[in-house]
């Protein structure tokens, strides 16, 4: 008793400590998120918390961080958009629409929980896992550029006049200080990042990044974009700590109709799978780190009832952080201790350092983002692009660019449906038959490989009806009935050589074939040969009938 205590006690400390870490290294990112967005940086950091400590009290993977993150982020800023031209900008029902889009995107990852949708993660594809990756970094490092001061006037367009475009942009980045002194901070707050880490593991690099870069623009006085500066320029009144608020303005700004679903509906449909995908790839992440099993259908449950309370309350959505979630992990994090430390100091911080974190330079975010891009971006797939196959290398490409030109759940699917029409044609090719005559004149094909709607045609292109004999014996032992079109295939077949007055049986279908095949035609019971043993039976139980040397093994 004393030793299951005493080790629950260490477990403990570490899930304590590692969830400090977690906490501190939210902030930035959250925030930063939220830029992403569009949105103000307390809507993040609320995401943040109520995310992080329902899904560490009541989600399927003990140990994993979920926040607001950016493949939600990229989404969601079109429709805050749309949402604000709906109305007067001072009215921002960007924002409320996101709200009501976050309640709906939660009972759609409820509804995946429920009728138990978790498992299908097991169906993405590795290249499809690693496009993903890929294009989620490109993403955020395209959406990271617009924080920068723009180098060209706005009224010269690239398209229409390139040569000016290019010329002004050049000027520009001679002679534009402001840009100067923004790629300075950012090249130092990477810097910072890569390096703490070479020197000491203890201290979030992240947070330390941001510290220092903010002192040196406090204590030298530098005029540049810091969130403050930025809330304000949107039209907002910086920001103001305190704890979330039920949003009753959803039910009042945003009308319940027809009109408001079929806006906001497709998108909580990107945004619900976009968040499973995530979250069910990060949770099969920790799996393999930790050699544990978590849940994914009460992954689902937990993610689409943290996400409708968030929207409820004032946050942006969220799903599983891979990156957080790794740093707990490492950190020593294993339990949902863990978690609920990480979301309850996130509160303490919003609450009473709010005034601190509007002194925090954009420089300084853009930074941490860029670093998470580095991160998150699969360099290995450089490597792997001449070693792998070239259908592996078309999924991993597409699904990069449809990241980039659509949104995730986009791309997965077309990810996942390239990789299962390859598989499917593939194996299409795989049917064999081999043929011999026996000494009564009786024609047999032995069939090898799936029999499925791909392999049809290669099937049916193996017999020949008009010059077989009388007696064709078809028999099934290495081969797998998989769908509907090849009963239909097995049927027609049967028909071609009746019409021609053959007779033809058919040996060792499964039991589900005959089963089926029994039903669509009282004839196959004459047809399929019932009492008849697979001779492969007979080899595994009787060593005696392998070949000399072979008896030894076992099956």
């Amino acid at each position: 008793m004393t030793e299951f205590i005493r080790k629950r006690a260490a477990n403990a400390k570490n899930d304590i400590l590692s969830g400090i870490t977690v906490a501190l290294a939210l902030v930035p990112e959250a925030v930063a998120f939220a830029f992403v967005a569009g949105v103000d940086p307390l809507v993040g950091l609320y995401a943040a918390f109520m995310i992080g400590l329902i899904t560490s009290l009541f989600g399927g993977r003990p140990g994993m961080i979920s926040g607001a993150t950016g493949a939600l982020a990229v989404v969601m800023v079109n429709l805050v958009v749309e949402g604000n031209a709906m109305g007067e900008a001072s009215e921002q029902l960007g924002l409320y629409y996101l709200f009501a889009t976050v309640i709906l995107m939660g009972i759609i990852q409820m509804l995946a929980g429920v009728f138990k949708l978790g498992k299908f993660v097991r169906l993405i594809p590795h290249p499809v896992m690693m496009g993903f990756v890929n294009g989620l970094a490109i993403v955020i490092f395209l959406s990271q550029l617009g924080m920068f001061p723009s180098l060209v006037p706005d009224d010269i367009y690239f398209w229409e006049d390139m040569w000016g475009w290019f010329t002004e942009f050049f000027k520009g980045l001679i002679s534009n200080s402001e840009f100067h002194i923004m790629f300075s901070l950012v090249l130092l707050t990477m810097g910072i990042m890569f390096g703490l880490p070479k020197l000491t593991k203890k201290l979030p690099e992240a947070l330390v990044a941001i510290l220092v870069v903010s002192a040196i623009v406090i204590f030298g006085n530098l005029d540049v974009a810091t969130v403050g500066s930025f809330i304000r320029d949107g039209g907002g009144e910086g920001l103001k700590g305190g704890l979330p608020q039920f949003q009753t303005d959803i039910f009042t700004k945003v009308p319940f109709n027809w009109q408001t679903l079929t806006f906001i509906g497709p998108y909580a449909l990107i945004l619900a799978a976009i968040g499973l995908i995530e979250s069910l790839m990060t949770l099969n992440l920790v799996d393999e780190l930790t050699e544990t099993r978590g849940n994914t259908n009460r992954e689902c449950l937990a993610q689409g009832g943290a996400n409708i309370v968030t929207g409820l309350f004032g946050g942006m959505g969220g799903c599983a952080m891979i990156g957080q979630s790794l740093i707990n992990i490492k950190g020593g994090g294993r339990g949902r201790l863990s978690g609920v430390v990480a979301a309850v100091l996130l509160l303490i911080f919003i609450l009473f350092a709010s005034g601190l974190i509007e002194q925090v330079p954009i420089a300084a975010l853009v930074g941490v983002m860029f670093m998470v891009v580095i991160g998150t971006f699969a360099w290995s797939s450089f490597r792997i692009l001449n070693k792998i196959p070239l259908s592996d290398v078309i999924v991993l490409v597409a699904v990069s660019s449809l990241t980039v030109i659509f949104d995730l759940a986009i791309a997965v699917i077309a990810g996942v449906i390239i990789s299962a029409l390859v598989f499917s044609w593939e194996n299409a090719k795989r049917i064999r038959a081999r043929k011999r005559m026996r000494e009564d004149g009786t024609k047999v094909y032995e069939i090898w490989g799936p029999l499925f709607f791909g392999s049809i045609l290669a099937f049916n292109d193996k017999f020949d009806v008009k010059n077989d004999p009388d007696n064709v014996e078809i028999d099934f032992v290495e081969s797998r009935i998989s769908d509907h079109s090849a009963l239909e295939a097995i049927f027609n077949l049967v028909n071609k050589y009746e019409a021609e007055g053959k007779t033809i049986k058919l040996k060792h279908l499964s039991e589900d074939c005959k089963i089926l095949l029994y039903k669509s035609s009282p004839k196959f019971r004459e047809v399929i040969v019932e009492d008849i043993d697979d001779p492969r039976y007979h080899l595994a139980e009787n060593p005696e009938a392998f070949p000399k040397g072979l008896s030894e093994y076992r099956f």
